[in-house]
């Protein structure tokens, strides 16, 4: 009888110590699964998807198409720029369907906390200091201004006694010439600012396939392309991504070939 029931003790045992690794063996079952991004009707391209996790990151195709290892619980971050970021929780009919689809919002442009000021109606401009809506300049541009630009016709006020003398004067020491290098560098390094306030490096990285120590390289390399030049100019994400994609290929290549 002592027998009987030790034995029937062990078998319980057993039995537990079964349902236990096959309930964990359920739940850590890693699977590859399938998934879309979308806003609205568009298809997004070049979306991060991390998954916490593992810490694997990925970036959606231009079809918004991803692939991704996840285990059921875990989360997928996903985010761009100009969207609102999203956390998906992986669930159990993730794992049996055959596409995931995640749908994106634009962010929303928050405005900073406004300070009231009631001397905001004084103005250079209200109180005639300077003509209402004259064109501000970057320090560059406001010395090639005072500098002036030489032209031929400007002789012919020379002969009157009317031509201001600096921009003929500046234009036989080469100093306009030199102002107008100077706008077109600073113009290069605005861009590349704005290069990295749009891009993180890990963009660079892991998208572009860009080495971590060519990154200001490469941003140098777009800055010279004028249609970047133009992107950056308005903003233009869209437009912008694929022909970095197309100009990071062309780069490495360049680099493959004088690293040789």
């Amino acid at each position: 009888m002592y027998s009987q029931l030790k034995q029937s003790k062990s078998l319980h045992i057993v039995s537990f110590l079964f349902f236990i690794q096959f309930s964990f063996g359920q739940n850590n079952s890693s699977k590859t699964i399938r998934g879309q991004i979308t806003k609205g009707e568009s298809l997004l391209e070049n979306v991060s998807v991390l998954n916490t996790a593992t810490q694997e990151k990925i970036f959606s195709d231009q079809n918004g198409i991803f692939t991704i290892l996840v285990n059921q619980d875990d989360v997928l971050v996903f985010s761009s720029l100009n969207l609102e970021t999203i956390e998906y929780r992986i669930r159990s009919n993730d794992l049996k369907n055959e596409l995931l689809n995640i749908k994106m919002t634009a962010k929303e442009n928050k405005l900073k906390e406004v300070v009231v000021n009631n001397n905001a109606h004084i103005t250079a401009e209200n109180l005639g200091i300077i003509p209402k809506g004259q064109k501000k300049y970057t320090p560059a541009e406001r010395k090639l201004a005072v500098a002036g630009d030489f032209k031929p016709i400007m002789l012919l006020g020379l002969l009157g006694g009317s031509m201001q003398l600096d921009p003929l004067l500046n234009k036989i020491n080469g100093r306009t010439k030199r102002l107008k290098g100077e706008i077109l560098l600073e113009q290069k390094e605005i861009n590349i600012k704005k290069l990295g306030e749009l891009f993180e490096d890990s963009y660079f990285v892991d998208y572009l396939k860009i080495p971590a120590d060519y990154i200001k390289s490469f941003k140098f390399y777009l800055v010279e392309n004028e249609s970047v030049a133009a992107l950056l100019k308005v903003n233009d994400i869209t437009g912008l991504t694929p022909l970095m994609s197309q100009m990071a290929l062309k780069f490495n290549e360049i680099n493959t070939i004088e690293n040789k």
